[in-house]
């Protein structure tokens, strides 16, 4: 089986990405151990602290972003980072050319119940004169991603990537602590009759998404023909693992819970990257209004609605909106 190494140099992916992958996997490796242990390694639990998002971290998300933060810091061709889990972007180093953009563990409130949760990160390139302490500096469109990925913790670890060359799925051999390569070229089924949704929340959607939703509940005796079934593990990483897998569509839409906030779901830590890999395996990825790779950000902790899956599935959903 070919390493992530080994395929990065087969697809002429420039030295200094694949040198940031292998570093970002190289934290991956760690993180994925420690759950592994759970409460063994003392990682269950909250630290006591909230994050820029207001949302009480576990002490995983510490120590996750620790160990990216470190690795990334020791890297010559990183500029700069940013984690959802702090306020500040952190300058690394000056000549470095790429900024590195990540959530380091998303779904941690499945942690302490042993569910799955997982790691998604954004490559962007940037110049020597930009100041990657500054926020400014990270706010390109979704577009502008050189690379993008996840890495899923689960019964096994997966490492889902694109380089903009499609989307290509690796397992982690616990043994070795190397990522072999298991699919190429993954294609999402552009058909679907799967949807996951917090229907906690259905009465703060917009009309139109409660439309939808409602349609597709009706199953073969509704609008839309046919019979759905349901799925929701509260952790983004799963639900997009779910439809590279086999197909289905995501989404977390607008509520008017807090009208100053456009979604739950951070733009630039996990909207854009999850978007790239769900474009680059022929799905679709929107605001259920537009494209979310082209959103304008105006703030590396802006949060954006999310509809996104199989790309007929998507079309039903926006002509919901478009009505």
């Amino acid at each position: 089986m070919q390493s992530l190494p080994s395929f990065l140099q087969a697809h002429n992916t420039p030295s200094d990405i694949a040198a940031i992958l292998n570093g970002l996997m190289t934290s991956c490796v760690d993180i994925s151990n420690k759950l592994q242990q759970g409460a063994l390694a003392g990682i269950l639990g909250c630290a006591g602290e909230e994050n820029i998002q207001g949302e009480t971290q576990k002490k995983l998300d510490v120590i996750s972003n620790d160990i990216i933060k470190d690795q990334l810091a020791s890297m010559s061709m990183v500029k700069g980072m940013a984690s959802e889990e702090e306020d500040f972007p952190v300058a690394c180093n000056e000549n470095g050319e790429y900024l590195v953009l990540f959530d380091p563990l998303d779904g941690s409130s499945n942690i302490d119940v042993n569910v799955t949760v997982g790691t998604i990160f954004s490559i962007l390139k940037t110049t020597k004169d930009v100041d990657a302490s500054k926020p400014e500096a990270y706010l390109q469109a979704g577009t502008e991603q050189v690379s993008a990925g996840y890495v899923l913790y689960g019964p096994s670890t997966i490492l889902m990537l694109t380089t903009g060359q499609g989307v290509h799925s690796f397992a982690m051999d616990p043994a070795t602590g190397e990522f072999l390569l298991m699919r190429e070229n993954v294609q999402i089924p552009a058909q679907t009759q799967e949807f996951a949704i917090n229907m906690s929340n259905q009465r703060f959607w917009l009309p139109e998404m409660q439309n939808y939703v409602a349609d597709l509940l009706q199953g073969e005796e509704g609008p839309l023909g046919k019979r759905y079934n349901m799925r929701w593990v509260a952790a983004m990483v799963a639900e997009v693992h779910r439809i590279l897998t086999r197909g289905g569509i995501f989404m977390y839409p607008y509520d008017n819970r807090d009208p100053s906030k456009p979604g739950k779901l951070r733009l630039m830590y996990e909207g854009n990257p999850m978007s790239m890999l769900i474009e680059q395996a022929g799905g679709k990825a929107s605001t259920a209004h537009a494209p979310i790779m082209e959103v304008t950000p105006t703030d590396i902790h802006q949060r954006v609605s999310v509809v996104m899956g199989s790309i007929d599935e998507v079309d039903v959903a926006l002509s919901y909106h478009k009505k």
